[in-house]
């Protein structure tokens, strides 16, 4: 379809959203971005681009900002959590020389996007706040919050893990509780810290870590399982204490890093479906949704930001290579859904890998180290299908 002038409203201003925003625009869309809040505020902390996202920015012109932007990562070291000793590092600079590995605050991504999609065109709306997307009609029409009624032609969801937009595709389907929470915090980084991603592994629980914004700041992401349930989101607060006990039996290493820990985060983790429709083609219009609002994801493979990226290029890319609108809807789906499922699933499992206890435990190590000595590439190339996937090549 002629994308030159075709006017596009785009739900949310995360990675994913802000992605669709520029990519469009680029293609000569009128694009108009509503999000909720009142500013666009640093918020979230760290998040990891590998090379299938770096590819897509590249694509986009930004490559240049993700580099100004990001660190570069060095390797990512697997470590017993008991004592902090290496069991195997992955060094993914030397491995992979071609292929960019990034460490970046989520608010720096979201800036040079919202940055990118404003130099393409692409306007952004504050305070629009979207209670119903109702697809009864010939358009989709959204319900704001104050009562009013908005029609568009082409809406594409980028409403995150409770997607108005979702629901109206697809119904409410409820997430369970994986028995697993999430503390998220930044720290100072100590002087002369690598590059490198840190992953400590526990019975029962993990924390990664990495060094954001130059070295000035360590992120930490820590997970632990257990039957208490948590809310679902970032919003809620945590008291450091709860953190620190958590990992108490940790090395010293880990047990440093919480001791500066003032202001914390806990999200509880929940297990969503990946969306079984993604469009609907409507008499005048038509929706599709992408990121979160079509596959949320467990946080144990670092793909979330990643997969927004990739839906956004290959969205754009079908919109503006067919000639109806049905046609690319249903390349889109088709091309993103199978990858989707499986990063999904392998994010799962990878938590029990990070959580053995026992002999298990002992033997998963044992392996793991053996490996790295005989075969230290072979680690990092069993994910080959996911960090050397590119869309932007029509993969």
């Amino acid at each position: 379809m002629a994308l030159n002038g075709q006017s596009v409203t785009i739900l949310g201003a995360g990675v994913a959203g802000l992605a669709a925003a520029r990519a469009l625009a680029l293609r000569g869309a009128k694009v108009t971005v509503l999000e909720q809040a009142d500013a666009i505020r640093e918020v979230g902390a760290g998040l990891q681009i590998s090379p299938n996202g770096a590819v897509v920015l590249k694509a986009l012109g930004l490559e240049e900002a993700l580099e100004a932007a990001s660190t570069r990562a060095e390797a990512v070291e697997l470590r017993d959590g008991r004592d902090g000793a290496v069991v195997t590092r992955l060094d993914v600079a030397r491995l992979r020389p071609g292929q960019g590995y990034h460490f970046l605050h989520r608010a720096d991504l979201i800036q040079l996007l919202l940055d990118g999609a404003r130099a393409a065109g692409g306007e952004l709306r504050l305070l629009q706040k979207v209670e119903r997307v109702d697809l009864s009609g010939p358009r989709p029409k959204l319900v704001m919050s104050t009562g009013a009624e908005v029609e568009t032609g082409l809406l594409i969801g980028a409403d995150g893990l409770h997607s108005p937009t979702r629901t109206a595709l697809n119904g409410m389907v409820a997430p369970f509780f994986t028995h697993q929470v999430a503390w998220r915090t930044l720290i100072p980084c100590e002087p002369g810290a690598g590059n490198v991603a840190e992953v400590h592994m526990g019975p029962g629980r993990h924390l990664v870590s990495y060094p954001l914004r130059g070295g000035t700041l360590r992120n930490i992401v820590a997970v632990e399982e257990r039957r208490r349930w948590a809310e679902e989101g970032w919003s809620m607060r945590d008291d450091p204490i709860e953190l620190r006990l958590a990992f108490e039996r940790f090395g010293p290493r880990v047990r440093g890093w919480l001791e500066q820990v003032e202001d914390v985060w806990l999200w509880g983790l929940f297990r969503h479906p990946v969306a079984k429709s993604w469009f609907r083609v409507l008499p005048e219009g038509g929706v599709a949704i992408l990121g979160d609002a079509a596959h949320p994801t467990l946080p144990f493979l670092a793909q979330g930001a990643c997969m927004g990226l990739e839906d956004a290029w290959v969205l754009a890319d079908a919109l503006a290579r067919h000639d109806t609108l049905a046609a690319a809807l249903r390349v889109y789906q088709s091309g993103r859904g199978p990858r989707a499922m499986r990063i999904v699933e392998a994010a799962n499992s990878n938590a029990k890998a990070y959580h053995l206890s026992g002999a298990m435990r002992s033997l998963a190590h044992t392996g793991l180290r053996l490996m790295g000595k005989v075969a230290p590439g072979a680690a990092l190339s069993r994910f080959d299908w996911l960090y050397g996937h590119d869309v932007t090549k029509g993969g």
